[in-house]
């Protein structure tokens, strides 16, 4: 039986900013109803590579492929489009707008019939947000904002998941939540292509990992051929 193609895939993928090459030749790719965590220490290129995927940083050389179709040169709104939807660090939501409101933009590209119906499928993965609907954006603290924007992603009904540190600056409380909402993505059938600083979580979580250092693939492989024995894999990254 023939191996399916991958739902994604980057192939020798070089990008700078300026004269800095950030990536520098990189291959890697993800499955449909997989989910694969991004790892490596500040600076190895790991947002760098998520930005390229979705359009918002373009490719000095190599190829991004999107369920069979070369998306390499196309702009953000095209890639999106496609269901290709990133959660950056900074969430970008609208701070004045309500929590509902920030998740009716996500449903923006689609046909709006049945976008009420949506908004109480994102409250069940994220019960807190229903709680505070009417709540301005502005108001919640950093965990909340991020499952909004989290939530807002899902609005779109993504084909491919894009989560650039989803725990970044939350605390515990949170980063227990966060993850057990990936977590029921997952066992939804979600693909995810994850950036994550976070160990712990990546690992709960994601079915495979790649590790970026110096702009270059330098490992990878499936969660579970790790027993749990992470030191090898803080050691590649960090030393």
């Amino acid at each position: 039986m023939a191996t399916p193609e991958p739902l994604m895939s980057v192939k020798s993928l070089h990008v700078s900013y300026g004269t800095k090459e950030v990536l520098k030749g990189i291959d890697y790719s993800i499955s449909k109803r997989e989910v694969v965590a991004v790892l490596g220490a500040n600076g190895s290129g790991k947002s760098t590579s998520l930005n390229t995927i979705s359009g918002f940083v373009s490719a000095s050389s190599g190829n991004v492929c999107f369920a069979g179709k070369d998306i390499t040169k196309l702009p953000a709104h095209s890639i999106f489009r496609l269901g290709v939807v990133q959660v950056s660090q900074s969430r970008d939501l609208f701070p004045n707008l309500s929590v509902e409101d920030n998740l009716r933009l996500g449903a923006t590209i689609r046909n709006r019939d049945n976008i009420q119906q949506e908004i109480q499928r994102v409250y069940k993965y994220f019960p807190r947000l229903s709680e505070r609907r009417h709540q301005e954006a502005r108001l919640l603290s950093g965990g909340e904002q991020q499952m909004v924007a989290i939530g807002r992603a899902v609005m779109a009904k993504p084909r491919l998941l894009l989560l650039d540190e989803p725990s970044g600056g939350l605390a515990p409380q949170f980063i227990n939540e966060i993850g057990s909402i990936i977590q029921s993505l997952k066992d939804d059938g979600a693909t995810m292509l994850m950036v994550e600083q976070n160990l712990a979580l990546a690992f709960k979580v994601a079915d495979r990992f790649i590790i970026l250092r110096d702009g270059l693939v330098s490992d990878g492989g499936f969660v579970k051929t790790l027993e749990g024995n992470h030191d090898e894999i803080v050691r590649t990254i960090y030393l």
